[in-house]
């Protein structure tokens, strides 16, 4: 069992900066983030294997958002900037033993956080 506790979230303007934390109580090889916004789907973020370059970042946040593992400390950190308010939603933390999958599907992830709140105001 791995339990995932997320934080970080918060309100920030478009065009600045959060950093969200995921500290888990043990190491999976796959770890990553998640959001869900009211009335959509939970959309993969980015995913990061234990070692290695991230696997997976969506289109949507491609050269704003940054996953950083800290395996040490068995942290990952999604250091996001230049936020739109099309950021706005609940970012999950999710994990999973094996490699990351190039995709990043819902499905596939067997542990999550219960969620951390990014609001982005116009």
């Amino acid at each position: 069992q791995v339990q995932l506790v997320e934080s970080g979230g918060g309100a920030e303007q478009a065009g600045g900066s959060l950093t969200l934390s995921c500290t888990a109580s043990r190491i999976p090889e796959c770890m990553g983030w998640f959001r869900q916004a009211p009335g959509k789907e939970r959309e993969g973020v980015a995913t990061a294997n234990i070692v290695g370059s991230p696997t997976y970042y969506a289109d949507s946040v491609k050269g704003r958002f940054t996953i950083v593992r800290n395996n040490a400390q068995n942290t990952i950190y999604l250091q996001m900037t230049s936020l739109k308010p099309e950021d706005t939603a609940m970012y999950y933390c999710a994990a999973k033993y094996g490699d990351c999958p190039t995709s990043a599907v819902e499905i596939q992830y067997k542990y999550w956080g219960q969620g951390t709140q990014v609001t982005v105001s116009s």
